[in-house]
């Protein structure tokens, strides 16, 4: 979320110190150790050529607008520049040697909107991790091949008309195989070795996801993915208290231009209220809060003892709220088993203080599944079972199961109310069938919700997030009428677009808005009318 007047309300400023989609990595130090793999020991070292692109593009088979430049770079004389165009990711591969049943990291150093380093053909998951920053950083992840795997394609790239993207020193760390690094035959082939790639194509054996894909039963998930008529009984909603289709809506602790509100103002459309935002502390993994002394200043001196008692009236009258972590400035990371137990210890505590019902996971710096997952689960223990969880993903994060916030999103299953992905300031993606879907569409959004649930998320935990204005993100609005056809369209089959979803999900979540100020902002069009709706679907 934002906290600047009309910038992208969940879009990623310049701020990602741990990357997105980060798997936990192990490195291995320096050439010359040695790992043993298939009986065989090998030297260890980095097995990419030209991985700093001190030669060119030499060793690499680059598409699109693709050159290498001399600034900026990360080290060396140069780095890769990279334009993605309307049709394409610029995307340069480079087919590798490996060992069977041998553990490889790979990392390299990127900048730009977005930037993706994975690989491809490991013979297990295929590991994709990217960030968004306009500052250079590293991108880590690893991976550890089949029992038969002799070579895999890496890849970098960026996202389909984002500006230039950069990258700089990368490397496969782990023992070579028999034959020299060599350029990738093709950089976008459609085959399913080779499908992590994002495509423009339509078709739905050329899906655009930026992870494992090649069908768009695949798109949506990794392949062992529940069915969308599995994943609605994999689970057991927990008993929150909420009505079976909620309005969420974000809360601004702070004056950016919008309406300002006391937590007393928001709307009683809204039954789950996320209090935005959290901060860091000096504390690994550990947060706070305060209210904004400007904002309370602007308010006539709105006191923590009358937020609070704002907080206990909300509740009183059956509405929860949540503290929501992260949002556009929120740099907290829990990346280790001691941030997860200061993530839980200091949330309960200010779940004690404030009343809070639970807490908002909107992290756009980064999101480790496991630690989180299991800082949460902790947090969860301590608070009991009305215990309330909603995040509020960017749609690239929820693209794949494979990716970091959708593993989140699963791993916490049991203890989750619903997830709001942000559709907007994401540009067009492509569907659960393959196809490309403009933003600010009702196809966008019915097909990424279908996208949620055949990966594995109950119809329950998904709701909708759009921006209450044109003001609140950078694109990607859409009117009420909008949102209550695509929530129509997914209850019931009808008033949809192009897109039809595979199956009827009665119990969707509902909706949510960045944000209650905004809305206020917009003559309360959101809360008015998608408010109504949602609280009369059956």
């Amino acid at each position: 979320m934002a906290r600047t007047l009309q910038q992208p309300s969940h879009r990623r400023r310049n701020k990602m110190p741990a990357v997105l989609a980060t798997a936990t990595a192990i490195a291995l130090a320096g050439t010359g150790l040695a790992l043993t793999a298939g009986g065989a020991s090998a030297a260890v070292g980095n097995l990419v050529n030209n991985g700093g692109f001190d030669s060119g593009l030499s060793g690499w088979n680059c598409v699109g607008t693709t050159s290498t430049v001399s600034t900026p770079v990360h080290s060396g004389t140069g780095a890769l520049a990279a334009t993605p165009g309307a049709g394409d990711t610029a995307e340069c591969t480079q087919t590798v040697s490996v060992l069977p049943n041998t553990a490889y990291t790979l990392n390299g150093w990127v900048q730009g909107q977005y930037v993706y380093l994975g690989a491809r053909g490991t013979g297990g998951t295929d590991p994709s991790t990217w960030s968004a920053q306009s500052a250079w950083n590293q991108l880590n992840t690893s991976f550890t091949t089949g029992a038969n795997t002799t070579s895999v394609t890496l890849y970098v790239h960026g996202w389909y008309g984002q500006p230039t993207y950069y990258a700089d020193d990368i490397q496969l760390i782990g023992p070579g195989g028999t034959a020299t690094p060599t350029p990738s035959a093709s950089a976008t082939s459609a085959s399913p070795s080779a499908s992590a790639s994002p495509t423009k194509s339509a078709s739905p054996s050329a899906s655009a996801s930026p992870t494992q894909s090649a069908s768009p039963s695949a798109s949506a998930s990794a392949s062992s993915s529940p069915s969308p008529s599995a994943s609605a009984t994999t689970s057991t909603p927990p008993n929150t208290g909420l009505p079976k289709h909620v309005l969420t809506g974000y809360w601004q602790n702070f004056d950016n231009g919008s309406t300002v509100q006391k937590l007393s103002d928001v709307q009683s459309a809204y039954d789950i209220i996320a209090v935005s935002f959290a901060d860091a502390t000096t504390t690994q993994g550990g947060i706070s809060f305060t209210l904004d002394p400007a904002l309370a200043t602007k308010l006539g001196g709105y006191t923590d003892a009358q937020f609070k008692a704002d907080i206990a009236a909300k509740r009183a009258a059956g509405k929860k709220v949540v503290l929501s972590i992260g949002g556009q400035n929120g740099a907290i990371s829990v990346g280790n088993a001691t941030a997860a137990t200061n993530f839980a210890n200091s949330a309960y505590s200010l779940i004690q203080q404030y009343g809070f019902d639970g807490i908002d996971v909107d992290l756009e710096n980064g999101v480790d599944a496991n630690y989180m997952s299991q800082a949460l689960h902790t947090l969860q223990a301590k608070v009991g079972s009305g215990f309330i969880l909603t995040m509020a993903p960017e749609t690239i994060g929820m693209y794949s199961t494979a990716g970091a916030y959708f593993q989140l999103a699963l791993n916490t299953k049991d203890i989750l109310t619903v997830v709001n992905t942000q559709f907007y300031n994401s540009g067009g993606m492509n569907g659960c069938d393959g196809k490309v879907y403009t933003q600010g569409t009702i196809d966008f959004i019915t097909a990424q919700v279908c996208t949620h649930i055949q990966g594995g998320l109950r119809p329950d935990q998904v709701g909708i997030g759009v921006p209450a204005s044109t003001k609140a993100a950078g694109g990607g609005y859409v009117n009420s009428t909008v949102v209550n056809n695509a929530l129509d369209c997914l209850a019931t089959g009808n008033h949809c677009g192009t897109f039809v979803p595979p199956a009827k999900w009665p119990t969707i979540r509902g909706a949510m808005t960045w944000s209650t100020n905004w809305d206020a902002n917009n003559g309360n069009d959101f809360s008015n009318n998608v408010g109504a709706f949602a609280h009369n679907m059956q």
